[in-house]
This record gives C-alpha cells, sequence and structure tokens, in this order.
C-alpha cells in the first residue's frame, strides 16, 4: 500500500488531491508569546505583518522569509516559542485549570509543555518527559531560555514505572511517536521514510502508550492522544483499541470549523493543510468516568535556605552542590530527573554561581537590576564585559526593556559576563 492508498482510506478521490496538492505549497509557521515578557502590543509594534493564529490566544503566524524570529534578540530572551501553528492547538484545545497535575508523556521538545504552562499561568506542576536523554535536554534548553518555572523535567520509560502513577494526573498529554506523515511539507526524509510497514509498527507503539497514559489518568481527568499522521491506523484505530480495552468516553472538540472528522471514524480531529494554515495534527480528547479530586501539592522545602527574596515562597531543594525550586512539589517514585524546576545556582566552597534559568525566570522587580540598552544587550550576549558605571557591587540581574538577560557580577564600574559560553552569539 502507498501513502496514496492509505489516504484514501477515510478521504475521497477529490480530498486525497487536493491534501497531496497542498503537500506541495509552502508550510506555515507560528509562535507563542511568553506574555511575562512580551505583550501582544509590543510584538506586533515590532513584526506588524504576522497574522493572528485563528484558535491560540497570544499566538501568531508569520512568514519565516520576511522575519527571522528565530534568529532575533527577542526570541534570545525568551519572549517567545516558534512552534508548528497545528501542533500548538493540542495544549490551547486542552480544558486545563491552574492547579493540574500534568503528565507530558512524549514532550520533546517541549512545545505541547510550554503551550500548557502559558495557559496555567506558570501554576501548577508539569511533568514534562522524553525518553530518550538527548531529547530531554532539548525541553532544558527551551524552560532555561523561556524561563519556565513549572516544570519538572525527566527522562523515563514510563512503560517501567507506570503502575507508580496509577489514577495520578490530571491532564496526560500523549503526543505519540509516529510515522510522521504530516511533516511531509517540513521535512522531505520524512516522505523517504514513509512505508505502510512503518505505520503498523508506531501503531503498535501508540497502542501500547495510551493504555499506559489511561492508567495514569485520575478519574474525572482528561487525556490528550495526537500525532502528525494521517493513518488511521495510528489515529481513530489506536482510539478504537483504547475504548474497546478501557471505560474511557471521547470528549467532543467543539469549535475547529476547518478541522476534518472522518465520516466512516467520527473519532477526534484532523488538521490538514488542504484545509487548515498548518501541517498534519490527529488529536482526540479522552475523558476518564469519575468525579475527579483536587491535587494536593506540597510546598515546604527539604532545605533552608539564605538564597535571594525572589526564592523566599518557593520549594528549595539542593541535590549535590546545585540549588533548585518549585512552586509545587509532589513525590515521584523512579524518575530519572533531568531538572527539578528552575536551577537556581551553584555553590561551591562557599561561592554562589547564579545560574541563566534562574535570571530568565525572575520579573524585574524581584532583584537589584541593571538597566541595558540594545548595544549593551547585544555585546552581553556576545560575550563581552560591560563597561558601565552603576552602583551595585556584587550579583545584579541585567534587564533589557524590563525583561530578564542574565545575572552578573558588578565592581560598581564594569559587569563581568556570565552568559552561558554555549549560548554566546552575535546578534544582528
Amino acid at each position: 500500500m502507498d501513502f496514496k492508498e492509505n489516504l484514501l482510506e477515510f478521504l475521497s478521490e477529490e480530498e486525497t488531491t487536493k491534501l497531496l496538492d497542498s503537500l506541495c505549497e509552502k508550510d506555515h509557521h507560528a509562535v507563542l508569546l511568553n506574555t511575562e515578557k512580551m505583550s501582544d502590543e509590543m510584538f506586533l509594534s515590532l513584526y506588524p505583518n504576522v497574522k493572528k493564529h485563528p484558535y491560540v490566544e497570544h499566538a501568531y503566524l508569520f512568514d519565516k522569509d520576511e522575519y527571522q524570529l528565530g534568529k532575533s534578540l527577542w526570541h534570545e530572551l525568551g519572549c517567545f516559542y516558534i512552534q508548528e501553528p497545528s501542533a500548538m492547538m493540542v495544549s490551547a484545545l486542552l480544558d486545563i485549570k491552574e492547579n493540574d497535575l500534568i503528565l507530558d508523556l512524549c514532550a520533546a521538545p517541549g512545545g505541547k509543555s510550554i503551550g500548557a504552562s502559558f495557559k496555567m499561568n506558570q501554576n501548577g506542576l508539569i511533568v514534562s518527559n522524553d525518553i530518550a536523554r538527548n531529547r530531554a535536554n532539548l525541553i532544558v534548553q527551551n524552560a532555561e531560555r523561556l524561563g519556565l518555572k513549572n516544570l519538572l523535567i525527566c527522562n523515563n520509560d514510563f512503560e517501567k514505572i507506570y503502575d507508580r502513577y496509577l489514577d495520578k494526573f490530571d491532564v496526560i498529554i500523549l503526543d505519540a511517536p509516529c510515522s510522521g506523515s504530516g511533516m511531509f511539507r517540513k521535512e522531505d526524509k520524512m516522505i523517504e521514510d514513509w512505508s505502510i510497514n512503518k505505520v503498523y509498527k508506531f501503531a503498535e507503539i501508540q497502542k501500547n502508550l495510551i493504555n499506559i497514559a489511561y492508567k495514569m489518568l485520575k478519574p474525572g481527568g482528561l487525556l490528550s492522544y495526537s500525532t502528525c499522521s494521517y493513518s488511521i491506523e495510528e489515529d481513530e484505530e489506536v482510539i478504537e483499541f483504547l475504548l474497546e480495552n478501557s471505560d474511557a468516553q471521547i470528549e467532543e472538540i467543539k469549535g475547529v470549523k476547518e478541522a476534518y472528522i472522518n465520516p466512516k471514524k467520527p473519532i477526534g480531529i484532523r488538521l490538514m493543510p488542504s484545509l487548515f494554515e498548518g501541517e498534519g495534527q490527529y488529536i482526540c480528547q479522552i475523558r476518564k468516568p469519575g468525579q475527579k479530586k483536587e491535587t494536593v501539592f506540597e510546598h515546604e522545602s527539604n532545605y533552608k535556605t539564605t538564597l535571594p527574596e525572589a526564592c523566599g515562597d518557593k520549594s528549595v531543594t539542593k541535590y549535590g552542590t546545585t540549588y533548585f525550586y518549585l512552586n509545587n512539589i509532589v513525590k515521584t517514585f523512579g524518575l530519572n530527573i533531568v531538572r527539578y524546576g528552575v536551577k537556581i545556582c551553584e555553590e561551591n566552597k562557599g561561592i554562589i554561581r547564579y545560574d541563566f534559568h534562574f535570571a530568565h525566570s525572575l520579573k524585574n522587580n524581584e532583584y537589584p537590576n541593571i538597566k541595558l540598552n540594545e548595544k549593551e544587550v547585544k555585546d552581553y550576549i556576545e560575550g563581552n564585559v560591560i563597561i558601565k558605571e552603576n552602583p551595585f557591587k556584587g550579583y545584579v540581574l541585567l534587564t533589557y526593556l524590563e525583561i530578564p538577560v542574565d545575572i552578573a557580577k558588578s565592581d560598581t564600574h564594569q559587569i563581568k559576563n556570565y552568559y552561558p559560553k554555549g549560548l554566546r552569539k552575535k546578534i544582528a
């Protein structure tokens, strides 16, 4: 069976032709604002030719040939996250409460966790997991840049530990690994690698993952299942498997007028480039019957600290010589933790070195700060010492237009550069 024949399992000949034709067109790009750092008004003043995302709040579609957002100063400062417009819908469509405990099971590079974190105003707690350590590190990089405060990032095969988390999570996001046909416009290699056997292989993996995920979902909780595949074997048939083997119930997704619903198997929705300004995405939401009990978080630190007042209302934890904080804490069993909330600092022989993640998590009024101008902030990101008379001696927060840049050391005449060496770059 070739790809067209696979599409014809649920699309008409005309619909299939339109979809295949759309795969030759230009792909779409979108950006999700971190409104703690940048308002919609400020973004639109900088990039007036963007288009509002039709369904996602504080999100905009843009032409990457016109706006190189990923290379901008604002991207470096954590003002937004660049994400594919359809993938952005997964978190946007979820009914998330600020005090929820969420598991993002296959999270890297972190887009769904980021979208959920913004919807929660960085409250509650998101366990953001990826089975591959190098991919989990991508989530860390994005959390640091954006200054996210409510992510516990881990690197686990939950098949081995799911029984420790039965009926645990309010919301579970399962953006399952798949054959990738929904990404054909973005990656030519996906076209070359596609085969029906690959579809069948991933379908078995997906059935196992959704079974595990459902068992970890609280009664009354919500599970979001998504793929970037067009194949019904990886989409509707995976949901049918869960329905046949559990008490799961479909939660209808309403209000997305461009969504395609399979008339033969009306389960979930599809976003397709022939109908929607984005790539291929299948999304289905599942509810576990029952009355949901509110998650009770812990707030007590396991380490008493004399760290800055900015950490005063946080739960501070020390691992070795490194301090972290999370606003909310839950008991963890068997998690390989890669990042425990915000990394505050390293302390070695009484010498403290504050972290980039901590700096980006702060607000302008939470720490003594020096305001940099545009030239100074670009020089600093490039790795240069900043010569600037100022009233501070010791650690100080550097800001640009009230956006945190880094925590560095001042002697009142110059500012030593502490920007992470791996992130230093020249910004035009």
